[in-house]
C-alpha cells in the first residue's frame, strides 16, 4: 500500500459540485491499494497514519500524533499512486489492485482507522473528486508500506 498524508487545518471533498465529506484539523490521505498488498499492509499504513508525530507541541516540536490531537481523518482513494514512470510519458498503473478488490480494500481500510479512534471521513471510490484543502506546514509524508 502506498500513502501520502498531508497535515491540514481543514479540508472538503466534492463529488460532482457537491460537498461529501469535510474535516477540521487532520489528515488528507491519498491512498492506493496495489496489486501484492495484505492485510498486513493496511494495517502498518493504518498504525503509521494514526501514531506518526506530526503535529506541534506546546513547544513548536514533532511530538504529537493525530490521535494525540484527536484529529480528523479524510481519507482518499488514489490509484494513481502505483504509477510507473519509468517509459515514456503515459503513466502505467499494472500495480494498482484491480477495482473490485482495491474497494473492499479501501473500505476495510477506513474501518481500522475507525477502530483506532479516529474519526475518518471518505470520498467515493472511483468518482472524479475536487478536494480542497489548507494544507498545515506544509507537512506532506510518503509512505510505502513494503519499505518496512
Amino acid at each position: 500500500m502506498r500513502a501520502v498524508f498531508q497535515r491540514v487545518s481543514a479540508a472538503s471533498l466534492s463529488v460532482e459540485k457537491k460537498e461529501y465529506s469535510k474535516i477540521g484539523k487532520g489528515l488528507v490521505s491519498l491512498v492506493c491499494v496495489c496489486e501484492d498488498d495484505t492485510k498486513e499492509d493496511l494495517e502498518y499504513i493504518a498504525k503509521k497514519m494514526v501514531n506518526m508525530r506530526i503535529f506541534s507541541d506546546k513547544d513548536g516540536k514533532f511530538n504529537l500524533s493525530l490521535k494525540d490531537i484527536e484529529g480528523e481523518c479524510l481519507v482518499v482513494s488514489q490509484f494513481t499512486l502505483a504509477a510507473d514512470t519509468k517509459k515514456g510519458n503515459r503513466p502505467s498503473y499494472f500495480y494498482a489492485k484491480a477495482p473490485d478488490t482495491a474497494k473492499k480494500m479501501y473500505e476495510e481500510f477506513v474501518c481500522m482507522v475507525e477502530d483506532m479512534g479516529i474519526a475518518a471521513k471518505k470520498g467515493v471510490f472511483g468518482a472524479h473528486m475536487q478536494i480542497n484543502l489548507i494544507n498545515d506546514g506544509p507537512v506532506t509524508i510518503y509512505i510505502d508500506s513494503k519499505d518496512r
